[in-house]
Protein backbone atom coordinates (compact mmCIF):
# COMPACT_ATOMS: atom_id res chain seq x y z
CA UNK A 1 0.00 0.00 0.00
CA UNK A 2 1.19 3.61 -0.93
CA UNK A 3 1.94 5.56 1.92
CA UNK A 4 -0.29 9.31 1.43
CA UNK A 5 2.52 12.03 0.41
CA UNK A 6 1.93 14.39 3.29
CA UNK A 7 2.21 18.10 1.50
CA UNK A 8 5.31 20.19 1.52
CA UNK A 9 5.67 23.67 2.41
CA UNK A 10 6.51 26.44 0.50
CA UNK A 11 9.95 27.48 0.67
CA UNK A 12 8.36 31.13 1.20
CA UNK A 13 6.40 29.55 3.98
CA UNK A 14 9.58 27.22 5.32
CA UNK A 15 12.05 30.32 5.55
CA UNK A 16 9.34 32.25 7.81
CA UNK A 17 8.38 29.91 9.92
CA UNK A 18 4.64 29.72 9.54
CA UNK A 19 1.94 28.87 7.69
CA UNK A 20 -0.49 30.73 5.60
CA UNK A 21 -4.51 30.66 7.53
CA UNK A 22 -7.19 28.95 6.55
CA UNK A 23 -10.11 30.43 4.80
CA UNK A 24 -13.18 30.87 7.53
CA UNK A 25 -16.74 30.67 7.33
CA UNK A 26 -17.79 31.44 10.75
CA UNK A 27 -21.95 32.61 9.54
CA UNK A 28 -24.41 32.64 6.60
CA UNK A 29 -23.16 34.78 3.96
CA UNK A 30 -19.61 34.79 4.75
CA UNK A 31 -17.59 35.51 1.10
CA UNK A 32 -13.84 34.67 0.63
CA UNK A 33 -12.80 36.29 -2.20
CA UNK A 34 -9.20 37.43 -3.74
CA UNK A 35 -6.78 36.28 -6.67
CA UNK A 36 -5.21 33.22 -7.26
CA UNK A 37 -1.38 33.51 -6.32
CA UNK A 38 0.08 29.77 -6.55
CA UNK A 39 -0.62 27.00 -8.56
CA UNK A 40 -4.17 24.87 -6.74
CA UNK A 41 -2.34 21.57 -5.04
CA UNK A 42 -4.32 18.19 -4.01
CA UNK A 43 -3.12 16.98 -0.55
CA UNK A 44 -5.34 14.42 1.63
CA UNK A 45 -7.74 15.56 4.14
CA UNK A 46 -6.81 15.33 7.93
CA UNK A 47 -9.33 15.00 11.08
CA UNK A 48 -9.76 18.64 12.53
CA UNK A 49 -9.12 17.03 15.86
CA UNK A 50 -6.53 14.28 16.00
CA UNK A 51 -4.54 15.71 12.95
CA UNK A 52 -4.99 12.08 11.59
CA UNK A 53 -5.05 10.95 7.71
CA UNK A 54 -8.77 10.85 6.23
CA UNK A 55 -10.04 7.57 4.97
CA UNK A 56 -13.11 6.32 3.00
CA UNK A 57 -14.48 3.30 4.09
CA UNK A 58 -12.85 1.35 1.00
CA UNK A 59 -9.53 2.67 1.90
CA UNK A 60 -9.42 5.26 -0.73
CA UNK A 61 -7.60 8.87 0.83
CA UNK A 62 -10.17 11.33 1.60
CA UNK A 63 -8.28 14.29 -0.94
CA UNK A 64 -8.96 18.18 -1.16
CA UNK A 65 -7.78 21.30 -3.46
CA UNK A 66 -5.73 23.38 -1.86
CA UNK A 67 -6.32 27.63 -3.29
CA UNK A 68 -4.10 30.00 -1.77
CA UNK A 69 -5.48 33.52 -2.26
CA UNK A 70 -4.47 37.08 -1.94
CA UNK A 71 -7.67 38.27 -0.04
CA UNK A 72 -8.42 41.87 1.74
CA UNK A 73 -9.49 40.42 5.27
CA UNK A 74 -6.43 41.25 7.49
CA UNK A 75 -6.30 40.06 11.46
CA UNK A 76 -6.14 42.95 13.92
CA UNK A 77 -4.46 41.00 16.46
CA UNK A 78 -1.44 40.17 13.91
CA UNK A 79 0.26 43.22 12.10
CA UNK A 80 2.08 41.00 9.66
CA UNK A 81 -1.18 39.44 8.19
CA UNK A 82 -1.24 40.43 4.58
CA UNK A 83 -4.05 38.40 3.69
CA UNK A 84 -3.04 35.62 2.25
CA UNK A 85 -5.57 33.08 2.74
CA UNK A 86 -5.66 29.26 2.28
CA UNK A 87 -9.21 27.51 0.78
CA UNK A 88 -9.75 23.94 1.52
CA UNK A 89 -11.79 22.92 -1.35
CA UNK A 90 -13.70 19.66 -0.77
CA UNK A 91 -16.79 18.08 -0.54
CA UNK A 92 -19.99 20.21 -1.66
CA UNK A 93 -17.38 23.17 -2.17
CA UNK A 94 -15.79 20.98 -4.51
CA UNK A 95 -18.64 21.13 -6.76
CA UNK A 96 -19.66 24.93 -6.45
CA UNK A 97 -15.92 25.68 -7.44
CA UNK A 98 -15.96 23.28 -10.10
CA UNK A 99 -19.27 24.98 -11.64
CA UNK A 100 -17.90 28.23 -11.10
CA UNK A 101 -14.98 27.27 -13.39
CA UNK A 102 -17.50 25.77 -16.11
CA UNK A 103 -19.47 28.88 -16.29
CA UNK A 104 -16.57 30.73 -16.64
CA UNK A 105 -15.44 29.06 -19.45
CA UNK A 106 -12.28 28.21 -18.20
CA UNK A 107 -10.83 24.65 -17.52
CA UNK A 108 -9.59 24.94 -14.07
CA UNK A 109 -8.05 27.26 -11.67
CA UNK A 110 -5.13 29.68 -12.49
CA UNK A 111 -3.05 31.92 -11.24
CA UNK A 112 -4.36 35.10 -11.87
CA UNK A 113 -7.78 33.97 -11.43
CA UNK A 114 -10.30 35.68 -9.56
CA UNK A 115 -12.30 33.11 -6.96
CA UNK A 116 -14.93 33.98 -4.43
CA UNK A 117 -16.80 31.53 -2.36
CA UNK A 118 -19.87 31.97 -0.46
CA UNK A 119 -21.35 30.41 2.48
CA UNK A 120 -25.02 30.21 1.35
CA UNK A 121 -26.97 28.10 2.90
CA UNK A 122 -27.20 24.90 5.24
CA UNK A 123 -27.74 21.42 4.14
CA UNK A 124 -29.28 18.65 5.45
CA UNK A 125 -27.92 17.22 8.90
CA UNK A 126 -27.23 13.72 7.87
CA UNK A 127 -26.34 13.08 11.93
CA UNK A 128 -28.55 14.86 14.54
CA UNK A 129 -25.19 15.25 16.84
CA UNK A 130 -23.57 17.37 14.44
CA UNK A 131 -24.29 20.64 12.85
CA UNK A 132 -25.77 20.86 9.21
CA UNK A 133 -23.18 20.93 6.71
CA UNK A 134 -22.39 24.29 5.26
CA UNK A 135 -23.47 24.73 1.49
CA UNK A 136 -21.21 27.08 -0.61
CA UNK A 137 -21.82 28.87 -3.89
CA UNK A 138 -18.93 29.77 -6.16
CA UNK A 139 -17.58 32.36 -8.30
CA UNK A 140 -14.42 32.35 -10.52
CA UNK A 141 -13.18 34.82 -12.95
CA UNK A 142 -10.36 33.79 -15.34
CA UNK A 143 -7.00 34.94 -15.53
CA UNK A 144 -7.56 36.42 -18.73
CA UNK A 145 -10.33 38.02 -18.54
CA UNK A 146 -8.92 39.93 -15.14
CA UNK A 147 -6.42 41.13 -18.14
CA UNK A 148 -8.88 42.65 -19.63
CA UNK A 149 -10.67 44.39 -17.10
CA UNK A 150 -8.21 46.11 -15.47
CA UNK A 151 -8.32 50.21 -15.40
CA UNK A 152 -6.48 52.21 -17.88
CA UNK A 153 -3.02 53.55 -16.57
CA UNK A 154 -2.97 57.17 -15.06
CA UNK A 155 -2.41 60.05 -17.82
CA UNK A 156 -3.88 57.99 -20.51
CA UNK A 157 -7.37 59.58 -20.13
CA UNK A 158 -9.51 61.36 -22.99
CA UNK A 159 -8.87 64.98 -23.03
CA UNK A 160 -12.29 66.74 -21.36
CA UNK A 161 -13.28 70.39 -23.66
CA UNK A 162 -13.15 73.06 -20.86
CA UNK A 163 -16.65 74.38 -19.26
CA UNK A 164 -17.76 77.11 -21.57
CA UNK A 165 -17.45 79.73 -19.43
CA UNK A 166 -13.92 79.67 -19.51
CA UNK A 167 -14.08 80.10 -23.42
CA UNK A 168 -13.71 84.10 -24.81
CA UNK A 169 -14.13 85.18 -28.12
CA UNK A 170 -13.48 89.14 -29.36
CA UNK A 171 -16.78 90.39 -29.92
CA UNK A 172 -18.87 88.49 -28.61
CA UNK A 173 -21.24 87.83 -25.46
CA UNK A 174 -20.78 85.75 -23.19
CA UNK A 175 -24.56 84.68 -23.93
CA UNK A 176 -24.16 84.78 -27.93
CA UNK A 177 -20.96 82.37 -27.25
CA UNK A 178 -23.12 80.39 -24.82
CA UNK A 179 -25.23 79.83 -28.14
CA UNK A 180 -22.68 79.09 -30.56
CA UNK A 181 -21.76 75.94 -27.99
CA UNK A 182 -24.70 74.36 -28.01
CA UNK A 183 -24.24 73.42 -32.02
CA UNK A 184 -22.29 70.45 -32.12
CA UNK A 185 -19.86 71.87 -34.97
CA UNK A 186 -18.49 74.35 -32.74
CA UNK A 187 -18.27 72.25 -30.15
CA UNK A 188 -16.44 69.71 -31.38
CA UNK A 189 -14.38 72.46 -32.97
CA UNK A 190 -13.60 73.89 -29.53
CA UNK A 191 -12.72 70.77 -28.01
CA UNK A 192 -10.25 69.28 -30.93
CA UNK A 193 -7.90 73.12 -30.47
CA UNK A 194 -7.69 72.28 -26.89
CA UNK A 195 -6.66 68.80 -27.37
CA UNK A 196 -3.99 70.56 -29.88
CA UNK A 197 -3.12 72.79 -27.70
CA UNK A 198 -2.49 70.57 -24.68
CA UNK A 199 -0.76 68.12 -26.79
CA UNK A 200 1.97 71.02 -27.57
CA UNK A 201 2.22 72.65 -24.35
CA UNK A 202 0.56 75.83 -25.76
CA UNK A 203 -2.90 77.42 -25.32
CA UNK A 204 -6.35 77.16 -27.33
CA UNK A 205 -7.32 80.30 -29.06
CA UNK A 206 -10.35 79.93 -27.73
Amino acid sequence: MTTPQQQVPSADDFLMGGGVPSAKFPTLGTTVSGRITERPTVEQQRDFTSGELKFWDDGKPQMQLVVTLATAERDPANPEDDGTRRLYVKGQMKNAVAAAVRGAGARGLEVGGTLSVTYARDGQKSNPRFNAPKNFDAQYVAAAANELNTPDPVGQQPIVPQPPAAVQVPGMTAEQLQAAMNTPATAALVAQQQAAAAASGGVAPF
